[in-house]
């Protein structure tokens, strides 16, 4: 399993929380590329609910990983 900015972002609008199930729903159903789906199915599957995509991916940068200070330049 690999994740990406991009495959991940494809995620953002997903009905959180979900349970793996309703991720894999909701990739198919918006259309989302078959990594995306293949990623979630590798998921193991122990009842758990996700609250976002961090606990999917637990290094996808947050809007501070971003933030830079224009100042200093």
């Amino acid at each position: 399993m690999y994740w990406t900015l991009e495959l991940a972002s494809k995620l953002e609008d997903a009905p959180w929380p979900a349970t793996k199930d309703e991720l894999i729903d909701y990739a198919q159903r918006s259309g989302a590329p078959l990594e995306v789906i293949e990623n979630l199915q590798e998921i193991e599957e122990d009842g758990e609910i996700f609250e976002s995509i961090e606990d999917i991916w637990p290094d996808y940068p947050s809007k501070e990983d971003f933030f830079f200070n224009e100042d200093e330049y």
